[in-house]
């Protein structure tokens, strides 16, 4: 009799003092990325400084998430065994309606049914024993 092989942890997202405001708000199942008042644009990926303008004004402002899916792509083979109960997995670029554009992972959806420029709708998936809120999207 063999052992069933125990399934390998997926790899976790490790918040920085920059980062961490995005990830608290996603364990709240809300979605805050920076403002740039000076540039009067949104901002994502974190940042100290504004992009373009180096300003030292970057506001968290929450975001409803809502947007457009941008691009994708449907991964038959896992990027890394960690994810080989997940295929096909679809990778996907959100852009929000604020204007960044966000990588994820599309949940609940038929691969034929997904279309670029789909209107698509956040999906927060907890996991409480690495304490990270992941988010995904799903059709609108």
């Amino acid at each position: 009799m063999t052992a069933m092989a125990k399934p390998m942890a997926k790899p976790m997202p490790i918040p920085t003092p920059t980062s961490q405001p995005f990830w608290d708000a996603l364990a709240e199942h809300r979605i805050r990325i920076q403002y740039s008042p000076s540039s009067k644009r949104w901002i994502f990926y974190p940042r100290v400084l504004a992009p373009g303008t180096l300003a030292d004004d970057l506001e968290w402002r929450e975001i409803s998430g809502a947007g457009t899916l941008y691009t994708f792509t449907v991964c038959y083979r896992a990027v890394s065994p960690h994810f080989t109960d997940d295929v096909p997995q679809v990778l996907a670029v959100v852009e929000w309606d604020e204007g960044p554009r966000f990588s994820t992972e599309i949940v609940n959806a038929a691969t034929e049914d997904l279309r670029v420029g789909m209107r698509v709708r956040p999906v927060f998936t907890d996991y409480p024993d690495a304490g990270v809120t992941m988010l995904r999207y799903e059709p609108a």
